[in-house]
């Protein structure tokens, strides 16, 4: 959840630190810190409570100098938000640490520690770490070995990067459960919890493997295996460029994002669709072997992927006739699911990192026929512990609010329905059919894009509110979801999804005169169920917006039904489409608001802890 940075090398390391957790504000920003050793040897670090440009503003006048270091943006778990709890944790002036995830068992080593004569200056559980690595130290220890022993003493999850000023010009990190990527440059060497804050000093990227340790100087890099045995791990070559993750003119993020979908959507289909026929190696080698024996299918996700798998639910049972079922991976870890032999479990992340679907994916891979990762990250836990993936090539994505990779996300998904579909009697038309309509949508995503003024108006009647609700049928149920997380997480305005059939039983209390409520409509069959559920809502004196279909007759509607009419796509596709606008209108509620739109309170990009 937390950003770390390190660097070992033959310059003044403290520009790179400050850039590579500007890099990785989205993964924390309540306190930002960053420690160095200087020319004496010594252990200097600056803190700050808050993002950080406070910690920039603070190095004005108190710069560091030091050519190894290791910095740190945090989203807090254990202790507020504050400077005595920000990162790097130091040990007696001798050893500096920074840390992403939780040290479960901290309570335990904290009374230890206390009792050893130790003394803590912050209430989070890393400083446990730290005095862990000390105390192995003063037993004799050089810091690679203390930094061995202490790791083993830790229950939890853990990304660490070590300096000490006994051995200057060495940094040492490890992984356990959160993602470390080592990268490589010319007599020196980074490390970072994701590599886009290493693009401005290298593209050369080396991602440790779980339980990996590795020993780091400016010029010589050693890396060792959970069983402690040396290892040579592959180096990658990142086809991102340094300004990958800039905002190249747009306001947000955001607001980029939304706007980069049908770039998305077209690199989500290159090379893998040929006149309008899916590859057989879209999910790789033996996929088709493994497909044959497929009966149910079982999807784990959390957050915007688990809605994204709420729709592929729909699809899988409408075009594929096969048993699916859709849980948030929180819950499903810890209970005991019943799964058939022949299941397909499907983990669905942006990072790869999320620890509840890691942990749901763990926790059942035996008890299944096959595991597929759906994901944006290549190198993520998530992708080398399945069996099979598919890479959803959204490219980075800052925002903390998910934008792009939902929508990469669900044609993926399209693509193992027409998969799992053509092995259970879908017709080569109907797949062909299916593929060539998905293409059409990047054209029409952009004609949507090109009329956000219309939706930017609608914002005007949600920023004084408190809490509205979202209303939709079908496999545009899902979408309502997605659209009123959104709203939440941005706006910081409470929104519910219902599906349009349930306000009558409950939700309805809520409506009252002159209360906006947000609605979607394809024409699907169910068009004229869903008027009579906003009748509902205008008889109540509400205030309708509703995104619909061009085809629908809303003439009857009345003048407080609000309508954005979108071109005409089937009900299968529709969720790749209705995602769009509600995405923006959640966007301009928030810049109406005044919201930090990119960095909302409370929030993380990368949910890597429990």
């Amino acid at each position: 959840m937390c950003g770390i940075v390190g660097a070992v090398a033959e310059r003044n390391v403290t520009p790179i630190l400050l850039e590579g957790l500007r890099r990785l504000e989205y993964r924390g920003y309540d306190s930002a810190g960053i420690a160095v050793l200087n020319q004496d040897n010594c252990i200097e670090r600056v803190r700050r409570a808050g993002k950080v440009q406070a910690l920039a503003d603070a190095l004005e006048t108190t710069p560091l100098q030091g050519m190894a270091g290791v910095a740190h943006t945090r989203w807090a778990t254990h202790g507020e938000p504050s400077e005595k709890n920000a990162h790097p944790h130091v040990c007696n002036a001798s050893v500096a640490i920074v840390h992403n995830g939780i040290i479960e068992n901290h309570g335990m080593l904290r009374r230890q520690q206390k009792a050893a004569g130790f003394n803590f200056t912050s209430d989070t559980d890393t400083e446990v770490a730290v005095h862990q690595v000390e105390h192995y130290l003063k037993q004799g220890n050089d810091l690679l070995s203390a930094i061995i022993k202490a790791v083993a003493d830790f229950e939890g999850a853990y990304a660490l990067g070590v300096i000490s000023a006994a051995e200057p010009g060495r940094l040492i990190a490890t992984r356990s459960g959160s993602p470390l990527v080592i990268g490589l440059g010319l007599g020196e060497h980074f490390i970072a919890s994701d590599a886009t804050a290493l693009l401005p000093v290298t593209r050369r990227f080396i991602y440790l493997q779980e339980g990996d340790v590795a020993d780091i100087r400016a010029d010589a890099l050693v890396i060792y295996d959970s069983n402690g045995h040396q290892v040579e791990r592959d180096i990658q070559e990142s086809d991102l460029s340094a300004d990958a993750t800039g905002k190249n003119g747009y306001r947000h993020y955001m607001l980029k994002e939304i706007h980069e979908q049908p770039t998305c959507l077209l690199n989500v289909f290159e090379g893998r669709v040929h006149d309008r026929i899916l590859s057989d190696a879209t999910f790789g080698l033996g996929s088709a072997a493994v497909f044959d024996s497929i009966k149910c299918v079982q999807i784990v996700a959390c957050g915007t992927s688990y809605h994204a798998g709420l729709v592929a639910k729909y699809w899988l049972e409408d075009l594929v006739g096969i048993t699916c079922r859709v849980e948030v991976a929180s819950e499903f870890r810890y209970r005991n699911p019943v799964l058939m032999p022949d299941t397909l479990l499907v983990t669905i992340s942006q990072s790869g990192e999320t620890a509840d679907t890691l942990a749901a994916l763990r926790s059942v891979k035996a008890r299944v026929a096959a595991t597929l990762s759906i994901c944006n990250a290549p190198e993520s836990s998530l992708v080398r512990e399945s069996q099979l993936s598919l890479m959803t090539r959204a490219g980075p994505e800052i925002g903390v609010a998910s934008t792009k990779a939902f929508t990469s996300q669900l044609l993926a998904l399209l693509m193992l329905v027409i998969t799992l579909g053509k092995k259970r009697g879908m017709e080569a038309e109907q797949a062909s059919s299916l593929l060539h309509e998905a293409l059409t949508l990047p054209g029409i995503i952009e004609n949507i894009l090109l009329e956000k003024a219309s939706i930017e108006k609608w914002a005007e009647a949600f920023t004084d509110l408190s809490n509205t609700i979202f209303l939709g049928r079908g496999v545009l149920f899902p979408i309502a979801l997605e659209g009123a997380l959104k709203l939440k997480e941005i706006s910081y305005i409470h929104a519910d999804a219902y599906p349009a059939g349930e306000l009558k039983h409950g939700p309805i209390a809520l409506i009252e005169p002159g209360k906006p409520i947000v609605a979607i409509a394809c024409k699907d069959g169910c068009e004229d169920k869903i008027k009579s559920n906003l009748q509902e809502v205008l008889t109540r004196g509400g205030e309708v917006y509703l995104f619909a279909d061009e085809r629908l007759d809303l003439t009857d509607m009345g003048e407080h039904c609000h309508v954005i009419t979108l071109p005409s796509v089937s009900s299968i596709l529709a969720p790749l489409l209705y995602a769009v606008p509600l995405q923006l209108l959640s966007y301009f509620v928030a810049v109406q608001k005044g919201t930090d739109v990119d960095q909302p309170r409370n929030l993380a990009k990368s949910v890597t802890v429990e």
